[in-house]
């Protein structure tokens, strides 16, 4: 998977693309846990969710978010990485203009990232969001969430806590014309370390159902 370095809002960012083998193929981006606690694109969830969509076919990239290994700039408590994450999809879709859909995945402050911009881009049609850390950053920009997804929660998280996630379910549950997907994976604590067979499971079996081409869920 090739290197690549593309611009960002603060200079230079990071990252790994996987182009895709096919005109119009899908667009997937997955955003990486926080800066300032070692999050990192090489995080072994960032990893795999990439090679999962990687191997559907999709134009797959992640980066790092500025300040993080070679990407230029400094921690923006967020801000300036939606920015970042804004910047990267566009490069993406320089590549493919003609994507037939976009998809989004993060992982802890990632997803949170990742679903900020789910508001700003109307073209992502899907989204999935690992142990969005609901108790600690505020997700009230969902009104309303724009596309269907799935949460996934260890049941044992200390960080992102079981609670808050159901808490964001219950309310995007209320909304009209999106489905959301909870899973729940059994004794996972916030980094999935024994369990990550059991959470590549279910995106995968998420994925199975979203991308079969006779799914409800658009």
């Amino acid at each position: 998977m090739p290197e690549v370095i593309f611009p960002g809002p603060e200079g230079r960012l990071e990252g790994r693309f996987s182009p895709a083998p096919k005109p119009r193929a899908p667009v997937a981006m997955i955003l990486h846990p926080h800066p300032q606690s070692g999050g990192t694109m090489n995080n072994r969830i960032v990893q795999e969710v990439y090679k999962t969509f990687q191997k559907r076919g999709f134009a797959t990239l992640r980066f790092n978010f500025r300040g993080v290994g070679k990407s230029q700039g400094t921690f923006d408590n967020g801000i300036g990485e939606l920015s970042d994450a804004a910047s990267a999809l566009d490069w993406v879709q320089s590549f493919h203009p003609e994507a037939s859909t976009t998809w989004v995945a993060g992982f802890s402050f990632g997803a949170w990232i990742g679903m900020q911009l789910l508001m700003r881009r109307p073209e992502i049609r899907g989204f999935i969001s690992i142990a969005p850390p609901a108790n600690m950053y505020d997700f009230t920009f969902l009104a309303p969430c724009p596309s269907s997804g799935i949460i996934i929660q260890g049941e044992n998280d200390e960080v992102a806590t079981p609670a808050a996630t159901q808490k964001l379910v219950d309310k995007l549950r209320t909304q009209k014309h999106i489905t959301i997907h909870h899973d729940t994976i059994p004794g996972a604590n916030h980094f999935f370390q024994d369990e990550m067979d059991l959470l590549m499971k279910s995106v995968d079996n998420y994925l199975d159902m979203r991308l079969d081409p006779n799914s409800p869920i658009r």
